[in-house]
């Protein structure tokens, strides 16, 4: 997959048109009081039918910044409205764009994207809005966070004051024109877990999310600068891929471990890059692709070791390509991630590019890839990017897989 800029830039920008409410049926939420934490686990009736609600830069929610109150949960309410009509049943809600949050925290200042400027309290509690609103509607709401992301400028200039870039500016590092906590620092993946479990302890979350945001995508002539690390930390290690692999294995066994300890019912799941390595990298255990990247080799993100070790309950790739690519063919990727899926305790959903169906030559193309993916037991449902896509209903898609393969009510009881 592609970073989070290129996601947007590949995306038709459509205005997010809020449906009309009585103000009334708008709950003002408490910003100093999380929502109940519920310790039942989510007993889903159908395959995960999900959708991922991106913040950074407001691709899809909220639709700009400085929105009021009202506006922000009115927007909301109509994104949940939607899905309940797709009949989808989760919604995998960004809420840690950039080292900032959508609740209030002792470890990440609010977030620009809701006020304009970081750091400024939007006057009630996002997340615990978003949380109850979408249980109400039998919707599941996955907290989506970016571990290590600091500012897509690469710049600190719009880092408030108490953004852990600002507090540490020892543990950052600019690479590709953004700004990131760098990986190889130890103590940075004990802020990374402990930001992450707050939410976990304090919010009725049905599940923790990443993307494939680790060591970031690689830029052409440019090196990670990272050597001073390396030398201090990875002295025992007979390369720098075989250290950065493991400053990532230990965030995500951390991480499995501290969230089970809070709350075992709470799901962990990474989507990762929709290919671990290519069979001329790897030919005992690669895919038949020609991917530009690999996650094991690029993004130094060892999937199948955290599914072998059960440190994540499920892996969500992100299978953008179509069926016939010839680099990366959607078919083969979905049979490889359900092979090896299938080898383990690991759950298997599949992220969907409903964002490139108008790129695509068949109309059918979304549609024929959720009935592809029920040939295998494996796959558990689908999650796809994004609303804002499903919204302009590209080619008919979002009413066809609604009244298709999403025919019947997908949502849950809590």
């Amino acid at each position: 997959m592609k970073s989070i800029l290129k996601k947007i830039s590949l995306l038709a920008i459509t205005v997010l048109t809020a449906a009309t409410l009585n103000a009334s049926n708008i709950i003002m939420g408490n910003n100093q009081n999380a929502s109940k934490v519920n310790n039942q686990k989510v007993t889903r009736n159908s395959e995960l039918r999900g959708v991922w609600v991106a913040s950074v830069s407001n691709i899809d929610w909220p639709s700009k910044k400085g929105l009021s109150v009202e506006q922000q949960k009115r927007e909301f309410l109509t994104i949940l409205d939607n899905v309940k009509k797709w009949n989808m049943n989760a919604v995998f809600v960004q809420i840690k764009p950039t080292a900032d949050a959508f609740y209030p925290s002792k470890y990440s200042p609010w977030s620009e994207y809701l006020t304009g400027t970081q750091g400024i309290n939007p006057g009630y509690d996002p997340l615990k809005f978003m949380v109850e609103e979408a249980h109400k509607r039998g919707i599941e709401f996955h907290a989506w966070f970016n571990p290590y992301r600091l500012s897509t400028s690469g710049s600190r200039d719009r880092l408030s004051k108490d953004n852990i870039g600002r507090k540490k500016p020892e543990w950052t590092v600019a690479y590709g024109g953004q700004l990131y906590l760098n990986p190889g620092i130890p103590e940075v993946n004990d802020y990374v877990v402990n930001s992450i479990v707050e939410v976990v302890k304090n919010y009725d979350v049905d599940g923790v999310h990443m993307d494939d945001y680790f060591y970031p995508y690689k830029v052409k002539n440019q090196e990670y600068p990272d050597s001073a690390q390396y030398q201090k930390y990875g002295s025992k290690f007979a390369s720098v891929g075989d250290w950065r692999r493991d400053n990532v294995n230990k965030l995500v066994e951390k991480l499995h471990t501290s969230i089970k300890k809070e709350n075992k019912n709470v799901e962990f799941g990474i989507s990762p890059f929709g290919v671990w390595r290519n069979a001329s990298t790897d030919p005992s255990r690669g895919s038949a692709t020609k991917a530009g990247v690999q996650n094991y080799d690029d993004l130094y993100a060892d999937i199948l070791l955290w599914m072998n070790k059960g440190w994540i309950d499920y892996v969500a790739p992100q299978i953008y390509w179509n069926q016939g690519h010839k680099s990366a063919e959607y078919n083969t990727l979905v049979k490889w991630w359900s092979k090896y899926a299938g080898q383990t305790q690991t759950d298997l959903y599949i992220g969907q590019a409903a964002y490139k169906v108008n790129d695509w030559q068949n109309a059918k193309e979304l549609i024929n890839q959720v009935n592809f993916n029920r040939n295998y037991p494996e796959v558990k449902g689908s999650i796809f990017f994004s609303y804002k896509s499903l919204l302009t209903n590209p080619k008919n898609a979002t009413n066809s897989l609604a009244q298709g393969p999403y025919s019947n009510n997908g949502n849950q009881e809590f």
